[in-house]
This record gives C-alpha cells, sequence and structure tokens, in this order.
C-alpha cells in the first residue's frame, strides 16, 4: 500500500471590494469628522484658558434640529422608495428633504441673528467666533449635501434610480444622515459647554 499524498488546496479569498466612488466619500467623511474634532477640541482648550463669555443658545436651533432629523427620515424613506422603483415617492421624498434642509439651513441663519442680539459675535469674544465658526463650517457642508439631493431630484425625474441603480441615492443618504448626525453632536456639544 503506496502513502496517500494529500494536498490541502486553500480556497481562494475574495478580495474587500467597495465602489471606489464610496471609499472615496468615506475618506471624505473621515476628514469631516477629524475636522470638527479638532474644531471642538480647540474650543474645549481655549475655553479652559478662561476670558469666555457664556451665553444663551438660539432658541431657533432646537427647532432646526427638529428639522434636521426629519429630513433624516424623508431622505431615508426616498433610498427605501427607491429600492422598490417607486420614483414618485423618491421624488416626493427627494423635494421633502431639500425643502427641510433649506428650512434648517435658514433657521441656522435666523440663530446667527438672535446671537448678534445678544452681543455673541464672530469677532469679539472667542466664545462667539468658535460658535459661528462651527455652524458655519457645518452650514457649507450641508449646502453641499443640499446639492447632492437636487442631483438625486434630477436623476430621479429623469429614471435613473432604481433599484437597479442605488449606488447615487445610498451616497446622498449616507451623508446626508452623517451630516445630521453630526449637527446632533455639535448642538449637544454646545449645550454642555457653552
Amino acid at each position: 500500500m503506496e502513502p496517500l499524498d494529500i494536498k490541502i488546496v486553500e480556497e481562494s479569498k475574495k478580495p474587500l471590494a467597495m465602489n471606489p466612488k464610496k471609499f472615496g466619500m468615506w475618506l471624505f467623511l473621515a476628514t469631516v469628522v477629524m475636522l470638527f474634532a479638532s474644531l471642538t477640541s480647540a474650543y474645549i482648550v481655549r475655553r479652559a484658558d478662561g476670558n469666555w463669555t457664556n451665553f444663551e443658545l438660539p432658541s431657533l436651533f432646537w427647532t432646526t434640529t427638529v428639522v434636521i432629523l426629519l429630513s433624516s427620515v424623508t431622505m431615508q424613506w426616498a433610498y427605501f422608495a427607491a429600492k422598490r422603483d417607486d420614483l414618485k415617492v423618491v421624488r416626493l421624498m427627494s423635494v421633502l428633504t431639500a425643502i427641510l434642509g433649506l428650512i434648517f439651513l435658514v433657521g441656522q441663519l435666523e440663530g446667527w441673528y438672535q446671537l448678534n442680539n445678544q452681543g455673541v459675535r464672530l469677532i469679539g469674544n472667542p466664545s462667539g467666533s468658535f460658535v459661528f465658526v462651527l455652524v458655519l463650517v457645518h452650514a457649507v457642508h450641508l449646502i453641499s449635501a443640499f446639492i447632492f439631493v437636487l442631483i438625486i431630484l434630477g436623476s430621479a425625474f429623469r429614471g435613473r434610480i432604481g433599484s437597479r441603480r442605488l449606488l447615487s441615492i445610498e451616497m446622498c443618504a449616507t451623508y446626508w444622515h452623517f451630516l445630521g448626525g453630526l449637527w446632533l453632536y455639535l448642538f449637544v456639544f454646545l449645550l454642555l459647554l457653552r
């Protein structure tokens, strides 16, 4: 009897793969996280230094927080509708998301006016400067997401979104939810550390 020659053959493993556009978006989101982590860290360090004016956050920020949460719901609803190929709902929810995003931005601007009326300004005490910078940088990112929603809306009207073409709406929803979560973080941060 001859000895058996047994060879163990490993199955090839599938490489982890991600769509390059998604990967680029996640890298971008990581840089945004680092940007806001550095800004809030600088806020904490500067606040501990002294010469800090305490103030009330605009009451409108509570309303805009609810608005951004509602917009996240409508964005997710649009995504689910796209998975079902329900373009009518995709369009409606995308329009509602855009309107709510616009309401959020206008509310943030009005919140700046409320801060200004309290004597909290961009130039002056560092506490006001930090709040203005945090809100402004977030608003700039939200404007880019708003444009992304408008692109999704245009694609929905042209029939370029559906269960077989979800990448763009999935990326838009991820970005929108990320910015909503980022605002919640900033709002709670500012409430706790004014």
